[in-house]
């Protein structure tokens, strides 16, 4: 699991910036922000499921409330350990995976977000909640925070990618649909086949917004791609080397046609390695002990080349 850098850093990209009210770019240089409108035209037809797509791993993380209840995806164990209030404080450096907000990501160029959500015990309005261990903001919240995004910038494209449900009952299904319908509206691309999408065709239609959903819920409605369509091979290892073999093996293995494909250059903490680090948390103990921000770098280059 990794985090992204400060937004005041510069991607390598371009230079992360924000339009100014008249709409025009105050920099020579292409903003993140505007990444895909700034895509030469001879991509403009090309199935966007060929092109590379700056995604976040548990991408609402980055604020979790460690005075709410445990998350349903923890085990017994950690619910009866949270009851000790220091726990949760240690759980929360563990569960915080990015330093972004939805925004802060969006203008930095992320276009592809995995989600994951549950319902909250003693809840009775059927809300529903970002969850990695410890419960973050409303899912409501963050999906009016992209779609403001995206009003002010047109012609961007976000995946979202719900493929965790805890929780979560017909009823609950049903009234996150639709919110999700509320908040994006006509910006949702319905479900077709994958080779037709381009970014012109997307355009013309003025959608921006595909919903992948990783449950049979998504045969009742149009926009919403079953989990299929976007396969995210893990890893699941400590190691940088054997990531960057995996993700060279299985981006090589990928379906041709007919799907997109995530690559999750995500490293994973084992409970050994948490509890080596605990006190340190997430940050310290594997991303930075692990050098990855250098091999992620040599990473790249490598699949430029």
């Amino acid at each position: 699991m990794l985090a992204l850098r400060k937004a005041r850093r510069k991607l390598r990209m371009g230079t992360i910036c924000s339009p100014n009210p008249s709409g025009t770019k105050t920099s020579s240089e292409v903003c993140n922000a505007d990444w895909m409108a700034s895509l030469p035209p001879h991509l403009h037809n090309l199935p966007i499921s060929n092109l590379a797509i700056p995604g976040s791993h548990d991408s609402f993380s980055y604020w979790v409330d460690e005075k709410s209840p445990v998350g349903p995806d923890q085990t017994l164990a950690i619910k009866r350990l949270a009851r000790i209030s220091l726990v949760k404080k240690l759980m929360k450096k563990w569960s915080v995976t990015q330093n972004l907000t939805f925004r802060e990501q969006l203008e930095a160029g992320i276009r592809y977000f995995d989600l994951r959500v549950s319902s909250k015990p003693g809840d009775a309005d059927q809300e529903i909640y970002f969850i990695h261990g410890l419960f973050g903001i409303k899912v409501w919240d963050g999906l009016m925070e992209i779609d403001s995004f995206l009003t002010q910038h047109p012609q961007e494209i976000v995946f979202l990618d719900f493929n965790h449900f805890y929780a979560m009952d017909e009823t609950h299904h049903k009234c996150l649909v639709l919110r999700i319908q509320e908040a994006f509206g006509n910006k949702l691309c319905s479900a077709c086949n994958v080779e037709s999408l381009t970014l012109r065709t997307l355009w013309e239609k003025k959608c921006q917004v595909l919903i992948f959903y990783h449950c049979p819920f998504y045969k009742q409605y149009p926009f919403l791609w079953p989990g299929k369509k976007i396969p995210a091979p893990w890893a699941n290892t400590t190691s940088v080397h054997k990531l960057i073999l995996f993700l060279e093996t299985t981006l090589s293995e990928r379906v041709p046609r007919g799907s997109f494909h995530v690559s999750q250059a995500i490293l994973t903490p084992r409970v050994k390695t948490i509890a080596r680090g605990l006190v340190g948390g997430l940050k310290n103990t594997l991303v930075h002990s692990k050098g990855w921000n250098s091999h992620g770098t040599s990473l790249l280059s490598q699949k430029r080349g």
